[in-house]
């Protein structure tokens, strides 16, 4: 007899509805094994759980070359070259970035896989019996939290976005459950994934052969951040949002394996030679192995520039990564974070400034460029800033201070009395909320965060306001003046409006 096979990434399902009448979803295939037949064995849960962490690597999603999506949107990187302008990456820069655009639409297909590959975990674990409840639990709170992180990039970029939990097998499920959600309703969904994740019995810190896997660490600093977005974003329970935000980042900062912050030198975190031992900054990462053409990193030479060697022993082609003056202009003089993290590539066809953040020159990374270090997805001295930017919110600036001077400390530049009194720095950043903002910034750069650091500082005329105030000279050639109140959301995909206008409407100004 023959048996259905049923995809499971629901959206693409949805859009073969408009080029060919039998459903992508309903494919015939006579040696298929129904998904929830292959749930047998504890290890058929494992592999299906890999394959949630495995869609994390991919630039379509999160992974290291994700900057597009992110950092491009932002005011620190771009594309600078003579060429740029003629392809739709660079929509995404110029903020004139349509609806049709194909990367953009790949970056929501790739979102919601994820999402498909964790559903499919959580419907279908009850059917193994588990030696150890302990294991069973594990498992589940680690493809909820991939769940819960997926869709929080979803709300971030998209707002109302649609919110499906189960695997969807037919053609009536899809339809039924495609259509746009409250972001209440997102953020209700993504707080509950994580707090069920936080009953797991998981341990704090993943650590050894279980490095890149989600610890309660990881779980309660993205609640934290989930509930600090919450309170600039929605219109109700701004002051309960901060009291769990607070609540869940400190949880996650009482975890840490360290005392100060200044115990682990910057350089440390990013220092590829250094992955055999503990890097105690890290809470959650994208693990790669050197030398490895499938799972190394590549972005120590996509970014290595013409006539460079600092990143990698693969010659550069290009001008790499593009770095905006805006940013370089930002750092304080003599922050090391500047000459560790940037450097100006002199060859007369680039003259600008490329990432460096991510070197792997070494030997065992080979003229390939198949680099070994890994993609921070979350560390300490983000949750750190999270709570100075929490307890400013809160009314509590001294607490503030104190966090915001954990990271100045590190990074051996003047504490914030000392800063805030001089006068170049309290011209640039006049505010501690500012300050904070600036912090993040230097602190955190080509970590794929600028972004959602601006628009969860910032209401979307704040924002614009803010971006138009930059100088179109120090932006390169994307234009400051496209940037308008339509940019604070990316445009939902041509082919998911054209599908159902009504329920999955576009974004204002698209």
């Amino acid at each position: 007899m023959k048996m259905k096979k049923y995809t499971i990434l629901f959206l693409v399902a949805l859009m073969s509805f408009t080029s060919c009448k039998k459903s992508f979803i309903e494919q015939t295939d006579p040696n298929a094994i129904p998904l929830p037949e292959s749930f047998k064995t504890e290890t058929d849960v494992l592999l299906a759980v890999n394959g949630a962490y495995q869609a994390l690597r991919s630039g379509d999603n999160i992974g290291e070359t994700s900057g597009l999506y992110t950092d491009e949107r932002s005011d620190d990187t771009g594309r600078n070259d003579s060429q740029s302008n003629a392809g739709e990456p660079f929509q995404f820069g110029d903020f004139s970035i349509l609806p049709g655009n194909t990367f953009l639409k790949t970056h929501w297909l790739n979102l919601y896989q994820a999402i498909t590959r964790c559903n499919t975990v959580t419907a279908y674990i009850d059917k193994v019996t588990f030696a150890s409840a302990s294991t069973k639990g594990q498992y589940l709170a680690q493809a909820k939290f991939i769940r819960a992180l997926m869709y929080f990039q979803l709300v971030r970029k998209w707002g109302p976005v649609p919110v499906v939990t189960v695997p969807l097998t037919t053609t009536e499920e899809v339809t039924a459950n495609t259509y746009r959600q409250p972001e209440a309703a997102v953020y209700a969904q993504i707080v509950a994934d994580l707090k069920d994740g936080l009953t797991g019995d998981l341990p704090n810190l993943q650590t050894g052969g279980n490095a890149g896997r989600v610890g309660k660490a990881a779980i309660n600093g993205l609640l934290g951040q989930v509930y600090l977005t919450m309170a600039s974003t929605l219109t109700d329970g701004k002051a309960e949002n901060l009291a769990n935000a607070n609540t869940y980042l400190t949880a996650c900062y009482n975890m840490r394996p360290f005392t100060t912050l200044s115990t682990i030198p910057y350089p440390d975190v990013f220092d590829v030679a250094r992955k055999t031992a503990v890097n105690n900054e890290v809470i959650f990462e994208v693990v790669n192995i050197q030398g490895n053409l499938t799972y190394s990193s590549s972005i120590a030479a996509n970014n290595q520039a013409l006539g460079e060697t600092i990143n990698s022993r693969k010659a550069g082609l290009s001008s790499g990564g593009n770095v905006t003056r805006d940013l370089v202009d930002e750092y304080e003089a003599a922050d090391p974070r500047k000459t560790f993290s940037v450097k100006y590539a002199a060859a007369p066809s680039v003259l600008d400034y490329f990432v460096t953040k991510y070197r792997d020159a070494s030997a065992e990374a080979t003229t390939n460029g198949y680099g070994g270090n890994n993609t921070p997805l979350m560390r300490y001295a983000d949750i750190i800033l999270l709570l100075a930017e929490c307890n400013l919110n809160q009314g509590n600036t001294a607490a503030a201070i104190q966090y915001l001077d954990m990271v100045r400390a590190r990074a051996g530049v003047p504490l914030y009395a000392v800063a805030s009194a001089d006068p170049a720095y309290s011209a640039k950043f006049p505010t501690l909320k500012l300050a904070i903002l600036h912090e993040r910034r230097v602190e955190l750069a080509f970590e794929h965060i600028r972004w959602f650091d601006l628009i969860r500082t910032f209401t979307t005329t704040e924002l614009v306001a803010y971006f138009k105030a930059k100088s179109q000279a120090t932006f390169g050639i994307a234009k400051l003046a496209n940037f308008s109140t339509k940019d604070r959301y990316y445009p939902i995909p041509l082919d998911e409006t054209k599908l159902d206008p009504v329920r999955m409407y576009q974004n204002p100004g698209y």
